[in-house]
């Protein structure tokens, strides 16, 4: 439904509320105060006027510092008047008033409460649903009703949001839950996205790559894993010792093996590597240490080696956990995932 406002007063009802001029001294606002509930009472106002005068009433309840009032005003005409077809817009100044003061479990309350209970209506072009929503996802802190949220915005809205963003953000909330199926559909649905690689997203920096190393896993054979690090330790020791580059290249991740230098990052372009180890090895002189390195830990383990090139002998490989809930099968052994070139910093 669409509303023609001759009294609009909440120009803009994504931002903190704003109302008129409303000047006169508080004896002039309170005389105006009460014609106005006159007025309200009269029996054959037409529903244009009656919600001009509901809303004047509420805004001079505001701009006069009783927002209390206001919000009382308001939820008991909400009450007392289940059919009047502004009650969505009335409790969304209730909850933006809420809102405004720091109490975002009342003002959660509401925003909820018209989502479920009041058809949307359009103000000045906004729609008070959306409105509700683009707040909530903001101020809930329940992972369950922040996918609904999304999926929501996603459904209803996709003209109005960065549907790409929405996916990842899906995917995180989805994670959080322990629905690692749905999380991996979304991050699927994201990649699918024109903007995906280089979309910036507030408060997820590697949001591209994270979801791309998540999907490629998951359409891998994983056949590399190993049991345990002691089992990934032992093959990786022994194909060594025997010179074997056939081993080591079977035993490396098929997916995101990385070869860089310690100042590197993985996301670097130039940190992905696809070569054979055979070209390192023939006519060297490999060594490794028997012992990990003292910074291994039950998630990460550094094997330091020796003798792969002139220029740059000294290679630590570096083993992981597998962190993919996705599968429990896989989920917890280890793998090879890449190369740090040189000593550790």
């Amino acid at each position: 439904m669409k509303i023609n406002l001759r009294f609009f007063a909440f120009l803009c009802l994504t931002a903190p509320l704003l109302f008129s001029n409303f000047s006169c001294s508080a004896k002039k606002n309170n005389e105006n105060l009460v014609q106005l509930n006159l007025l309200l009472n009269e029996k054959n106002l037409s529903a244009q006027t009656r919600y001009a005068v509901i809303n004047r009433i509420a805004n001079s309840l505001y701009s006069s510092k009783n927002s209390s009032e206001m919000i009382l005003f308001l939820t008991d005409w909400v009450e007392k008047n289940p059919k009047d077809i502004y009650n969505a817009y009335w409790l969304l100044m209730v909850a933006s008033s809420y809102l405004e003061n720091g109490a975002e479990p009342v003002a959660e309350y509401y925003f909820n409460r018209i989502l479920k209970n009041y058809p949307d209506l359009l103000v000045q072009g906004k729609s008070v649903h959306f409105i509700c929503l683009q707040h909530l996802i903001q101020i809930s802190t329940d992972s369950t009703n922040k996918i609904s949220y999304f999926n929501q915005l996603v459904n209803r809205f996709p003209s109005l949001v960065s549907i790409t963003e929405m996916y990842v953000r899906l995917a995180l909330e989805y994670e959080k839950e322990g629905e690692y199926n749905q999380a991996l559909k979304s991050y699927s649905l994201f990649l699918k996205q024109p903007d995906a690689s280089t979309i910036q997203i507030p408060g997820i920096p590697d949001a591209y790559s994270n979801a791309r190393k998540m999907v490629d896993f998951s359409n891998s054979t994983k056949d590399w894993t190993f049991e345990s690090l002691d089992a990934l330790e032992k093959a990786v020791k022994t194909a060594i010792r025997r010179y074997d580059w056939r081993s080591l290249d079977k035993y490396r991740s098929k997916v995101n093996f990385f070869a860089m230098s310690w100042k590197s990052s993985e996301t670097d372009a130039n940190a992905l590597e696809n070569f054979s180890m055979k070209g390192f090895m023939v006519g060297q002189r490999i060594r490794y240490n028997e012992k990990l390195d003292e910074s291994s830990n039950p998630n990460e383990a550094y094997l330091r080696t020796t003798g792969w090139s002139p220029y740059m002998p000294v290679w630590y490989l570096y083993f992981r956990k597998v962190n993919f809930p996705v599968d429990p099968e896989i989920h917890g052994r280890w793998e090879w995932a890449g190369i740090y070139y040189g000593e550790k910093l």
